[in-house]
């Protein structure tokens, strides 16, 4: 069994980026964005609601959760890999708190970890396992779901970032960084890429070489938030 589960984790199987199964997944969980928080706010139930945006959470989460078990059983597991010291996999497992108590400076965290990290990580994936291999699911599911469990929380539960979450999000997203490197530095790993870029392509790769692109990265990052936190300030200011 151990010997079945790693030669199917581990499988040569190309993603293409922007392939078919690319370019479909996409479009799939555009739709979802737009139209599944806005289904639950018309139709559900307070209760349904609550039920429903609980259980995304915990299915986006158990992604890693799964992945982690196979690495187990497979005898594959190292810890300069599979820990959740990728801001990605962090953002997932805290999701279940954010859906469930509505922590306003944690949900601005995931917020703007999401809709820019995460979404960016959508477009250029960096998984070399194609559709239908676990990994493709669950590289989707963690990102793409991730961002539609954001807007559910703004849509149907009607949270809202902050102007001052931007910043505060900043400094969430330095103390990530610096606890990378502390593992980096123990571990001799390569978490939130901070020693070398992803293997496969991505918006680093146009950001100059080590350690260039990662001051360039937390500009993006910043430049980030306060696009995706735009639509608010207009919002906020039509109302006032």
């Amino acid at each position: 069994m151990r010997e079945i589960i790693k030669e199917y984790l581990y499988q040569p199987e190309s993603f293409v980026l922007f392939g078919s199964a690319h370019i479909i997944t996409l479009i799939l969980f555009l739709a979802l964005w737009v139209w599944l928080p806005k289904l639950a706010k018309e139709k559900l139930s307070i209760q349904e609601q609550e039920s429903f945006g609980r259980w995304l959470s915990y299915i986006i989460a158990f992604q890693y959760v799964a992945w982690v078990l196979l690495e187990i059983m497979a005898g594959t597991f190292d810890v300069k890999v599979h820990l959740p010291v990728h801001l990605c996999r962090f953002a997932n497992l805290a999701l279940p708190f954010v859906m469930i108590y509505k922590n306003q400076l944690w949900f601005e965290i995931i917020f703007f970890f999401g809709l820019s990290a995460m979404f960016q990580a959508s477009i250029t994936p960096d998984i070399i396992h194609g559709f239908p291999h676990f990994h493709f699911f669950r590289f989707f599911i963690c990102h793409s779901g991730q961002v539609l469990a954001i807007i559910y929380l703004v849509v149907v539960f009607g949270l809202k970032p902050r102007r001052k979450g931007i910043w505060l999000a900043m400094i969430g997203l330095n103390i990530f960084l610096f606890v990378a490197f502390v593992t980096n530095t123990i571990l001799d790993s390569n978490y939130f890429w901070i020693r070398n870029k992803p293997p496969v392509p991505s918006l680093l790769d146009y950001l100059g070489d080590w350690p260039w692109y990662l001051v360039w990265a937390e500009g993006i990052a910043l430049l980030h938030f306060f696009i995706v936190y735009t639509p608010f300030f207009f919002m906020k200011k039509k109302a006032n």
